[in-house]
């Protein structure tokens, strides 16, 4: 197998793992308020990590203090704003819902960085830009009656995220993602479980028993091996070519949604995946280079 192809295994998998985030999130929510539930699963991912670095004997790279500021503000912006952001958004959103408008990360970042290199925007990104926006507008109006609240804090975290992997790039410069991952997650547990506690999203043993494996399967599975796969795929593959396989991931969530939570998708969440997968194949193609 040639490493394209190992790439492209690798993100096939993370997509495939990736879209039952909602779902898992959403069940660990039947017993668990958001904030709590976050907390868990920050920590057990932060284990996790521990685990790779400490195998792979990266523990050194703790004392590159350069990367730290980085660190801290990806750590702000991912690890805490992004995820409190998306698990307050499932707590009164559909799965479904979750998984199509957070497909606006490709176009806010899309955005920013087009922006930022003050770059003009050719006719196909800008294209596959509207696109997006009328996808994301069918699932955010399909009524004409206002935004859900869950729905426009899933869009909200989609605009943060380009900010904190800005910060995370510049540590990557400097870490490996393993390390980063590592402090992300054990710089976020205490944070967000001092905001649950602060919130009075407080927590019985008996729910915290019966969450426990959606959340274990968050912390490790979603937020720990979900993110390796990401790395290695992106080692072999184009970061680009990579978000045009994630274009799938919608259509995963919808099918787990079904067959976890018995949620049938509804025509507006169908109909929605056809301009948001092309906007994205649009926004990945390479820009027309000018003579």
């Amino acid at each position: 197998m040639t490493e394209t192809k190992k790439g492209e295994s690798y993100i096939l998998a993370e997509t495939l793992l990736w879209s039952l985030f909602p779902v898992i999130t959403v069940i660990s929510l039947n017993q668990l308020r958001p904030m709590f539930s976050l907390a868990l699963s920050s920590f057990f991912a932060a284990i996790f990590f521990a685990c790779v670095i400490t195998y792979k004997k990266l523990w050194h790279e703790l004392k590159e203090r350069k990367a730290l500021w980085d660190v801290l503000w990806g750590t702000l912006l991912l690890g805490i704003i992004y995820y409190l952001l998306q698990f307050a958004g499932l707590s009164l959103s559909t799965p479904g819902n979750a998984a199509l408008v957070s497909q606006m990360e490709i176009l806010f970042s899309f955005l920013l960085f087009n922006v930022w290199k003050k770059e003009r925007i050719d006719f196909l990104h800008l294209t596959g830009s509207g696109l997006m926006l009328m996808g994301a507008a069918v699932v955010l109006l399909p009524k004409g009656s206002g935004v859900a609240l869950g729905d426009l804090l899933i869009l909200i975290s989609a605009a943060v995220a380009p900010f904190g992997n800005l910060f995370q790039g510049r540590a990557r410069k400097q870490i490996s993602s393993y390390t980063i991952m590592f402090l992300r997650n054990a710089i976020s547990f205490p944070v967000i479980l001092f905001i649950a506690f602060l919130l009075g999203q407080t927590h019985s043993e008996v729910n915290t028993f019966k969450s426990l494996w959606p959340v274990i399967i968050n912390g490790i599975f979603l937020l720990g091996i979900s993110k390796i796969l990401w790395l290695e795929a992106i080692h072999r593959i184009p970061v680009v070519k990579a978000n045009a396989f994630n274009c799938i991931g919608p259509a995963f969530t919808l099918i787990y949604a079904y067959l976890l939570l018995g949620q049938r998708p509804n025509a507006f969440q169908i109909f929605s995946l056809v301009p948001i997968s092309i906007g994205i194949y649009l926004l990945t193609r390479p820009a027309k280079q000018t003579p």
